[in-house]
C-alpha cells in the first residue's frame, strides 16, 4: 500500500508515519509538510506525481483547497484527520466527494463511534432528560468546542427537533429544556476526555471515552485508509468503517 501523508511532520503525522512502519512493513509511505527539508519530505503535494493509493492528511484545515484540488486531479481517495473547517472548506470536501472517495471524521477512535450511537440512543430512551456533554484536551488545542463534542451534540440533536446547543454557560439564569450543554476544558497534556451526562430527576446515565493515547487516532486512519482504497466516489465516515469491521 502507498499512502501520501500530509502535514507529515506535525505531532500526529510522526504519530501515524510511525505505526504505518510498523503495521504495514511492505508498504511506502510518501510524507508532505511545508516544514519539510528538500530531499526528505516533499515541500508540496504538487511536487509528488508518483503512484499513489490513498492520501491520509494531518494537516490544516487551511490546506483543504490544495488538498481537495490535488487528490481530484490525481483521482486519489482521501481520507481528512484534521478538524475545524470553515463552511467553505467543508464545502470543498463535499464537492471532491463526487469525484473521488473522502472519509471525513473529527475523531477516528472507533470507540467514539460506539459512542455515537449510544448517544443516539440514551437520546431517544430519556426524551426528557437534561443532557450535558464535557470535552477535555491539551492546552495547545485551538478549537472549541472539539469537533468530537459538536459530532455528539449533533447527533443528539438528530433525536431532538428544535433543539439548540449552547457552548459555555456564560451568564446567569436558569437551564432551558432544549438546551443541548458543551463545555470544554484545556489543560495540560490530556489526550481527549469526552463525557455525555444525560440526567432526569430520577437518574443520571454518563457515557464517557477516554483516548489514553495519539496512537488511537492513528490506529482509525489507518483502517479507514486501508477501507476507503475499495470505494467509489462519496462523503464516508468511521460509521461506515465500523459497519464494515462489524459485518
Amino acid at each position: 500500500m502507498k499512502i501520501i501523508l500530509n502535514g507529515a511532520c506535525g505531532r500526529m503525522g510522526q504519530v501515524f508515519a510511525k505505526l504505518f512502519r510498523e503495521k504495514c512493513p511492505d508498504g511506502t509511505m510518501i510524507p508532505v509538510d511545508a516544514k519539510g527539508e528538500v530531499g526528505e519530505i516533499y515541500t508540496a503535494l504538487a511536487d509528488y506525481e508518483g503512484p499513489a493509493d490513498c492520501i491520509v492528511d494531518f494537516s490544516h484545515h487551511s490546506s483543504t483547497d490544495a488538498l481537495t484540488d490535488y487528490a481530484i486531479a490525481r483521482r486519489l481517495p482521501l481520507v481528512v484527520a484534521t478538524t475545524g473547517q470553515t463552511p467553505e472548506e467543508a464545502a470543498k470536501l463535499a464537492a471532491a466527494a463526487k469525484f473521488v472517495p473522502v472519509l471525513q471524521a473529527s475523531n477516528f477512535s472507533l470507540g467514539i463511534v460506539v459512542l455515537i450511537s449510544l448517544a443516539r440512543q440514551a437520546a431517544r430512551a430519556f426524551p426528557e432528560a437534561d443532557i450535558e456533554i464535557v470535552e477535555a484536551h491539551h492546552n495547545r488545542k485551538q478549537d472549541v468546542p472539539s469537533g468530537t463534542a459538536l459530532s455528539l451534540a449533533k447527533a443528539v440533536q438528530g433525536e431532538r427537533p428544535g433543539s439548540r446547543l449552547l457552548i459555555g454557560r456564560h451568564e446567569n439564569g436558569k437551564r432551558e429544556p432544549a438546551e443541548i450543554g458543551i463545555h470544554s476544558l484545556r489543560m495540560g497534556n490530556v489526550v481527549g476526555v469526552h463525557e455525555i451526562h444525560i440526567c432526569t430527576d430520577t437518574q443520571t446515565l454518563t457515557l464517557r471515552h477516554e483516548a489514553h493515547d495519539r496512537a488511537l487516532f492513528a490506529e482509525g486512519a489507518l483502517t479507514a485508509a486501508k477501507w476507503i482504497t475499495g470505494m467509489g466516489p462519496g462523503l464516508y465516515d468511521m460509521q461506515r468503517v465500523l459497519d464494515a469491521i462489524l459485518h
